[in-house]
């Protein structure tokens, strides 16, 4: 399961926005589940950054928010990001073609 995440920082706050991303990868990765974690900011875009997260099950994705490190980091998130995370959220589910 995969979830990319879309984010851009409020006005003047891009490089705030940047070392919160930083400071989360390596503890994201280390998440129960996660398979994969990776940040990327947009080509030509400051500020805009794209979060790919890969699960193991959608159970432990859903979990993830709701770990106790999250609990401090969402609010000062919400701070950093114009508009609401949630609406550049995407689920993706992985198919392979069989040929």
């Amino acid at each position: 399961m995969t979830l990319p995440c879309y984010a851009k920082a409020e006005t003047g706050r891009e490089g705030d926005l940047e070392a919160f991303i930083t400071a989360a990868v390596t503890p994201s990765r280390n998440d129960a589940g996660n398979i994969d974690y990776e940040a990327h900011e947009m080509a030509g875009q400051p500020g805009a950054f794209v979060i790919s997260e890969g699960w193991e099950r959608r159970a432990l994705l859903e979990a993830h928010p709701g770990a106790p490190r999250m609990a401090a980091l969402v609010p000062e998130m919400r701070e950093l990001v114009d508009g609401f995370i949630q609406d550049g959220v995407r689920l993706l589910n992985p198919f392979r073609p069989t040929a």
